[in-house]
């Protein structure tokens, strides 16, 4: 089996890192292709093995499945090349591109191909992300267990409905920077009461991937934990009625219908 990526930007770099990482394609059967060579220039100095190739449709005539890492206002301009090509063919298309949904991707085509929408996150350049992916009716069971694991490769992942993809692209999405705000508040206010920044961004950091792993491996609700962490008349507890009278949850509640109302416009 080989693997082909139409687009070699960061999201390309971290998945092809997990897949080698998790052992689901070895480099020499990895083939890439980017219009600028300097994005190919330097997937190759990181995986000297992998084959960089001379074109979209030199990818698809090479590779059983192919990744379309490319910017959502290009990728109908990629599909146009490259769907003669997928007629002669019988490829795994699997694409990143936010915003265009599978019916998108099979409008732009000439046929009826295998199609796997993925969503991930920012976080798989640290081979932690949540991803999200769902299928057209033609992909099979095989195709959808070949995703889940290359996925898995950089993080976690579900399937999801495809009409739960905005949402998704909000909790999952856009969620790692209303978190990467959150740590960065925190390290503020330490920095506020006397502490080093660069101590106080260590601290706040890893206790909030500490807690997340919490939630995630403890099986305990959220609040559970809440409640494990307040002592009476303590100092947590009088932080957590702190942030309830300012209105935390409430707030965190309407930036994401805020982004989802501007995902609607998009």
């Amino acid at each position: 089996m080989s693997i082909g990526f139409i687009g070699c930007g960061n999201m390309a770099s971290a998945i092809i890192k997990g897949i080698i990482s998790a052992d689901i394609f070895p480099q020499s059967s990895i083939n890439v292709f980017d219009i600028n060579e300097k994005a190919t220039k330097n997937i190759k100095s990181q995986f000297s093995d992998i084959n960089v190739l001379q074109s979209e449709n030199e990818i698809v005539k090479n590779s059983d499945t192919v990744i379309l890492a490319v910017k959502p206002n290009v990728l109908a301009a990629v599909l146009d090349k490259i769907n003669l090509t997928l007629e002669k063919k019988s490829v795994l298309l699997i694409s990143i591109a936010a915003g265009k949904d599978l019916k998108y991707i099979r409008n732009s085509l000439s046929h009826d191909n295998r199609i796997i929408r993925v969503m991930p996150n920012i976080n798989a350049v640290v081979g932690e992300a949540m991803s999200a992916y769902t299928a057209n009716a033609t992909a099979t069971e095989e195709d959808k267990a070949l995703c889940k694991k290359m996925l898995e490769g950089f993080g976690k992942a579900i399937y999801l409905d495809e009409k739960l993809f905005p949402l998704f692209g909000v909790i999952g999405g856009c969620a790692p920077a209303f978190s990467y705000m959150y740590i960065d508040a925190l390290a503020r206010a330490a920095v506020q009461n006397g502490m080093n920044k660069d101590t106080a961004l260590k601290i706040a950091a890893q206790t909030v991937y500490g807690s997340a792993k919490m939630v995630l491996e403890s099986g305990e609700h959220p609040y559970e934990l809440i409640d494990r962490v307040c002592s009476p008349g303590g100092t947590t507890i009088e932080g957590i009625a702190s942030l309830q009278a300012d209105k935390f949850e409430s707030t965190v509640n309407k930036a994401v219908k805020k982004a989802l109302e501007k995902d609607s416009k998009l």
